[in-house]
């Protein structure tokens, strides 16, 4: 049997020996099954046999194999010249992209990132927000209202309440995450993403709120000075409101973001006194300063899952 198995070749002809000695009705299996008529002796060279034969049949296994592969590397070489084949890696989506980016430069000026849920509650959306009900600023917003009367958030402005009730005064913080409105077009979608900071202090000014935001998109933009255009407008939960537009290629103006001084209704239901801290907020949503950034024209294409789309843009 020794001999035998070391003059096979194939390990289909091993295989076919290890079954005719091994398998269900092997040699080496019957006589194993009947080892109970044996003696002491019998029984201890046979176990010493069956031993030394599956040891036999895997040392020549391991014979073949390496024969075989040493004759595959004879015959099969790689030419390195060659050029590699392409291949295509994966990369993170323009909005991540952003996000990581927008996220790393508030973190540099000292905002700590913040996240809230999705499902608000009427005080953290709106009342505490200085927007009661029956408000007439509830109407500027077309919210999706659930059953049991919270709403699916339709501003991260809520997740500042939540840090202010949480950690009180002062805190430097944004907030990040998805909203929700019932609007649909080229540069609006019902589900979209907004970044949101506060800074409330004692002394901070407006011309703190205008340094931040200037600064911020510089370093977004990779511009050497950006030319903004301050405008007044309103929002419940601040006060003095403004509208903060940028210069874009040539005499263009484009709104970037809404700002202003934290009301001071919003700071009192927060259990801030607004005799000795104020603080301003602003707000953006990251899709449009993607948009900007990418020179994309359709703010819906973020969310097709078109990889040719991605690929075409560059991504």
């Amino acid at each position: 049997m020794k001999e035998q198995i070391n003059q096979i070749q194939t390990l289909e002809e091993l295989q076919a020996l290890h079954t005719a000695t091994f398998g269900k009705n092997g040699t080496m299996t019957a006589r194993l099954r009947d080892m109970k008529n044996l003696d002491n002796d019998a029984r201890a060279a046979l176990n010493k046999e069956n031993a030394e034969l599956r040891e036999l049949f895997k040392t020549r296994q391991a014979d073949i194999e390496y024969a075989v592969m040493m004759a595959k590397l004879q015959t099969q070489k790689l030419d390195v010249t060659l050029s590699p084949e392409p291949e295509h890696v994966g990369r993170l989506h323009p909005l991540t992209q952003a996000l990581a980016e927008i996220s790393g430069i508030l973190e540099s000026f000292g905002y700590n990132l913040w996240t809230g849920p999705e499902i608000e509650d009427d005080w953290h959306n709106f009342t505490a927000l200085n927007t009661p009900a029956h408000h007439p600023a509830r109407d500027m917003q077309d919210t999706f209202f659930l059953p049991n009367g919270n709403v699916m958030r339709t501003q991260t402005s809520a997740i500042q309440i939540r840090a202010m009730e949480k950690c009180g005064v002062p805190i430097k913080m944004f907030g990040i995450g998805a909203t929700y409105r019932k609007e649909m077009d080229a540069t609006h979608s019902p589900m979209f993403h907004q970044i949101e900071g506060l800074y409330v202090d004692k002394n901070v000014t407006m011309s703190d709120l205008i340094g931040d935001v200037r600064a911020f998109l510089q370093r977004f933009f990779e511009m050497d000075n950006v030319e903004l255009r301050i405008r007044p407008s309103y929002f419940p939960f601040t006060e003095p409101s403004i509208e903060i537009d940028m210069k874009w290629h040539g005499d263009k103006w484009l709104e970037i973001m809404g700002a202003g001084m934290v009301h001071p209704d919003v700071l009192r239901n927060c259990g801030v006194d607004p005799d000795v801290y104020q603080g301003f907020a602003f707000g953006f949503g990251w899709d449009r300063l993607a948009m900007l950034k990418y020179n994309l024209s359709d703010i819906r294409k973020f969310y097709d899952g078109d990889i040719r789309w991605l690929q075409a843009n560059g991504f």
